[in-house]
């Protein structure tokens, strides 16, 4: 962010060859592009996601959607203007009588998987990627040299036009301290029979505010990095919509059998508190694979868990107009009683707090989890978005219409989806006519729109060569008789013009 001058470093792989599809079982069916991040930024992943792609892990990669047995659209919920629906408030009641009474509810969960990204998206390019990582092996070494490099000066002067993407300033929510801790302060005075006095408020409220604050010291003796909580409800009007805040708060109830907490610790580069929790979050998730996907004991391994839910490309950053937690990867971790019950895989990115993946113990399925922490993202996303106005959407992942079961990512209203052709975002109602018409669809009506960042000149893109950073044109100029012409065109008209200026492209 302000001041950073850390820099995005990738290889590409293209997407020729077709894999195994986790929705539809297609064995050759699912496409898509694929790159390596050795190292990115939070705004040139920002822009990424706003261009289709996603990442797992290291890897990142955007289905080639015209061609992909089942096409993934990103999708966006407006987090500000988000109302919980019947189907919402009835998953918060049934958490609430089961911190209640301590009553798991009976049956199965509502059937919301998650996206397979550790199963199906990342595997396929394992062989791919290991070589790429033995091919740059000094990697490292060359990302601490590129940030003095003078040659990027001397790059960035051939695409001097190549402006960075500016941030807005916003002033720090008061409610909220260094640490990333959230406390909770009295409501501020209103307007009753008494001006001078604050309007009564239910006793039931003023015992659930009490009992917050009582957690939250604990918690802070404890040590813990950051607990999420909700925000303590102001008094309302009787008259008034309840807010999913208040729907949270609901159930959380003040005589409880069980006591829930939702944490977040940095997973990249990964704090205490995600060092001494890791053992525990792994075998959460290894239960998870076993039981919900079928994998085999020795599937879901360790390094499998650390490739693609801990290790992160994104660098943490801190911008002055930001969230106090400051941007990058993060675990929210569910704990229950003293212990994790689910986990949250999420990115904080300049304008979104993108959902990555969430796995959960079976024995709570019941509870329906997938639904309920996409619920506390949001809430947690509107109190990021305090903090930095701009970081007002919550990014779901994809949207996969034709997979029945994946279509619940449609009802955190209101949403987006985002045109694969044009890159712009329309309402989700708009789209659906046409995905039930067709598997591929152009939301975008406008015959004469196109992509705002389309691909102009090839030769201004960014390439790390020899521990050297140059543009296209002049590595092209080296490399006499160099036949990558077409890849490099190809990438850079994935990612656009703007970021092929900014991002590195590694060449061996």
């Amino acid at each position: 962010m302000a001041g950073n001058k850390s820099y995005t470093i990738v290889e590409y792989f293209g997407g020729d060859d077709g894999y195994r599809c986790g929705y539809c079982k297609n064995e050759k069916g699912n496409f898509s592009h694929g790159m390596w991040s050795h190292t990115m930024t939070v705004q040139d992943y920002q822009d990424l996601i706003d261009r289709g792609w996603r990442r797992s892990g290291k890897y990142v990669y955007k289905p080639i959607m015209n061609k992909t047995c089942c096409p993934q659209y990103t999708i966006r919920c407006h987090v500000l203007k988000f109302q919980p629906s019947k189907s919402h408030k009835k998953i918060l009641k049934k958490m609430s009588k089961f911190i209640s009474k301590g009553e798991l509810p009976t049956g199965q969960d509502d059937g919301e998987p998650m996206d397979s990204v550790c199963g199906e998206e990342g595997p396929r390019e394992l062989s791919k990627v290991c070589h790429a990582e033995m091919k740059c092996v000094a990697i490292t070494d060359i990302q601490k040299e590129v940030a003095e490099c003078p040659t990027i000066t001397e790059a960035q002067k051939e695409v001097a036009d190549a402006a960075p993407t500016g941030s807005e300033s916003s002033r720090k929510d008061p409610v909220s301290v260094p640490d990333g801790r959230t406390t909770v302060t009295a409501p501020k005075p209103g307007m009753g029979a008494d001006p001078s006095r604050p309007p009564c408020r239910k006793a039931k409220d003023l015992r659930k505010e009490r009992r917050l604050q009582k957690e939250q010291m604990r918690q802070h003796a404890d040590g813990v990095s950051s607990i999420v909580s909700p925000t303590p409800p102001t008094p309302t009007q009787t008259n008034q919509t309840k807010t999913l805040e208040d729907f949270i708060n609901e159930s959380l109830p003040d005589n409880f059998s069980h006591c829930l907490e939702v944490r977040l610790v940095r997973s990249s580069p990964p704090s205490p508190q995600f060092k001494a929790s890791f053992d525990a979050s792994y075998q959460v998730y290894k239960l998870y694979q076993m039981a919900i996907h079928k994998d085999p004991p020795d599937k879901p391994s360790e390094c499998q868990f650390r490739r693609f839910l801990c290790d992160s490309p994104l660098e943490a950053e801190y911008s002055p107009d930001g969230p106090e937690v400051g941007y990058g990867s993060f675990h929210q971790q569910y704990w229950l009683d003293g212990r994790i019950v689910a986990v949250g895989v999420i990115d904080i990115l300049p304008t979104c707090v993108s959902s990555v993946y969430l796995y959960y113990h079976p024995e709570f399925a019941s509870l329906s989890l997938g639904s309920y922490s996409a619920l506390r993202e949001i809430a947690f996303t509107r109190q990021m978005q305090k903090q930095s106005p701009k970081l007002s959407y919550y990014y779901l992942g994809f949207y996969i219409h034709s997979c029945p079961k994946m279509r619940y990512k449609g009802q955190y209203r209101p949403s987006d989806l985002l045109c694969p052709e044009t890159y712009v975002w329309l309402p989700i109602e708009r789209c659906l006519p046409q995905l039930e018409n067709s598997r591929y669809a152009r939301f975008n009506q406008d015959p004469d729109a196109g992509d705002a960042r389309v691909l102009k000149d090839v030769n201004r893109a960014l390439v790390l060569y020899r521990r050297a950073v140059m543009p296209y044109a002049a590595y092209s100029r080296k490399r006499k008789g160099s036949s990558d012409e077409t890849e490099v065109q190809q990438y850079a008209s994935l990612v656009g013009q703007d970021c092929a200026e900014r991002i590195l492209l590694y060449r061996a």
